[in-house]
């Protein structure tokens, strides 16, 4: 909305001549976003208390976590509305990719919301069936993924990483695969979210790190220096990542450890779907594996826990899943297993941004 009031007077006046400039957009969406959470978060932490909307904590869970019961929940709100408002004020809303995502940001809010506030009717830690759950989020993906594919001149190859010459064309099938990202991310995050902060932090640094690939891909000189996939219009999707880095660092002024706030699926749902769809909108899909490794291994570790609890009759790889809990459980305090969780997702994001230039 600035963008189009502002950059259009620069003709007259010079100064509004910085609206043309995606890096100056993108610092003010990120600050945008973080004040707009920072400043409207004790508020929400209010209105959702009394209102008694409240975390559930799992009976089997780890026994420190029963404090926790109570807690307001469902502050993924906050954050979609940070977002959404700091994206309306400085993208350009004439980009076709800016609506896909914030279709996916809102799409998925919503379906973590009917899941969300399905739990609170039941008085238990548990919404949705996961039935229903799955089949709200495919069919939504699938709208996504539709979408993409139509956008004019983009390209139905995957890039591989670490490989220059390799780029598979999955052509229609392309759209099944976008579904398949955009669904495994979205449900990646929410697995992960069981401690204070600790799907906000790597979240932060996935949308910081996606927010630089947008900005190379949508540049069409830096792209062809790089020898990586050039997509018109992503820069935009830039100052987008910036807002949902912002919008996660004043979330998590009031999410870290001791939480006074959780996220709630309306939060884990949105941002993981959100993250998906960057990474397909950016040609930087199989990338999402290294960049949100953290993610991949919470999911997996569920995956094989379930599998081989099954095939063994009641015996366990972990003591519990997702593996957060099974360090819980070995004795390292709730902090240590965060902060930790957060380097290896710093030290993930910086092997991922060294594929720029290794292939």
């Amino acid at each position: 909305m600035l963008y189009h009031l502002l950059y259009p007077l620069s003709d007259s006046i010079s100064i509004f001549n910085v609206f043309r400039y995606i890096t100056f957009r993108a610092i003010y969406a990120g600050l945008t976003a973080f004040l707009i959470c920072f400043f409207l978060g004790p508020w929400v932490i209010q209105k959702l208390s009394d209102m008694q909307i409240g975390q559930y904590i799992r009976k089997d869970g780890p026994k420190g976590h029963h404090s926790k019961a109570g807690t307001p929940t469902m502050g993924g709100l906050l954050i979609i509305f940070s977002i959404t408002s700091s994206v309306l004020l400085w993208t350009n809303l004439a980009n076709l990719f800016v609506w896909i995502v914030l279709l996916s940001l809102i799409g998925y809010g919503a379906i973590g919301f009917i899941d969300d506030y399905a739990m609170l009717i039941k008085k238990r830690n548990k919404g949705l069936s996961a039935r229903r759950k799955f089949l709200l989020q495919i069919m939504l993906s699938i709208t996504i993924g539709l979408l993409v594919y139509l956008s004019p001149n983009f390209s139905t190859k995957v890039t591989l990483p670490f490989f220059k010459d390799v780029s598979p064309d999955f052509k229609w099938g392309y759209i099944l695969f976008a579904a398949l990202v955009i669904v495994g991310t979205s449900n990646a995050v929410n697995l992960t979210d069981g401690l204070d902060g600790l799907a906000i932090g790597p979240l932060i640094i996935v949308g910081a790190t996606y927010m630089v690939f947008a900005y190379v891909t949508g540049n069409i000189k830096i792209a062809e220096y790089l020898q990586i996939n050039y997509v018109a219009g992503t820069g935009e999707i830039a100052i987008l990542c910036a807002a949902l880095a912002g919008a996660g660092l004043g979330f998590l002024w009031f999410n870290t450890y001791p939480a006074q706030i959780f996220m709630g699926d309306v939060g884990s749902l949105s941002l993981g779907g959100t993250i998906g769809t960057i990474a397909v909108i950016t040609k930087q899909e199989i990338l999402l594996v290294i960049v949100g490794g953290l993610f991949v291994v919470e999911t997996l570790s569920v995956i094989f826990q379930v599998g081989f609890f099954k095939i063994t009759n009641g015996k366990r790889i972990f003591r519990m899943a997702p593996l957060h809990h099974h360090f819980e459980l070995k004795g390292w305090p709730e902090p240590k297993v965060i902060v930790r969780f957060w380097i290896i997702s710093i030290v993930l994001a910086l092997i991922s941004m060294s594929t720029l230039k290794i292939r």
